[in-house]
């Protein structure tokens, strides 16, 4: 409980003006505020979240009947090659952070068929793994 005395305190300094420091000059606004903004108290958590949410795919395997479709079309791809004609890979792309990948399309001219390394090498110089090859599309 408060008493009477209590109240009239600090009377002799209620209406007196704020003191300046007299050693050094007072802080700008702009800075006092940069003091109470927030902070990442753990540097990276919040991307390794992220990373961690994001889903890859897993490559699927072919069967013989499958691979023995693709070697077919890359044969007539071979024979017949003309740097205009546009072919279409669906083929599994690795991911570079974690296991897994995600199949993707890419569609040009095929620049050279590397049967030593088995890869595939287009004009825009991508390159792809012949292993990695789910489907194959030519006109």
């Amino acid at each position: 409980m408060m008493d009477a005395d209590d109240t009239h305190r600090y009377d002799d300094i209620i209406n007196l003006p704020h003191p300046d420091p007299r050693h050094h000059p007072r802080m700008p606004m702009e800075k006092r505020a940069a003091q109470f903004s927030p902070f990442a108290a753990l540097t990276g958590h919040e991307d390794a979240i992220h990373e961690t949410a994001r889903l890859t795919d897993k490559k699927m395997e072919l069967d013989e009947y499958m691979k023995a479709i693709l070697d077919y079309k890359l044969q007539e791809i071979n024979e017949r090659k003309d740097p205009h004609r546009e072919v279409s890979f669906t083929w599994f792309q690795r991911d570079r952070k974690k296991a897994g990948g995600r199949y993707t399309v890419s569609t040009c001219a095929v620049k050279k068929i590397d049967g030593v390394f088995r890869k595939i090498i287009l004009m825009d110089g991508q390159e792809i793994f012949i292993d990695d090859i789910r489907w194959i599309e030519a006109d």
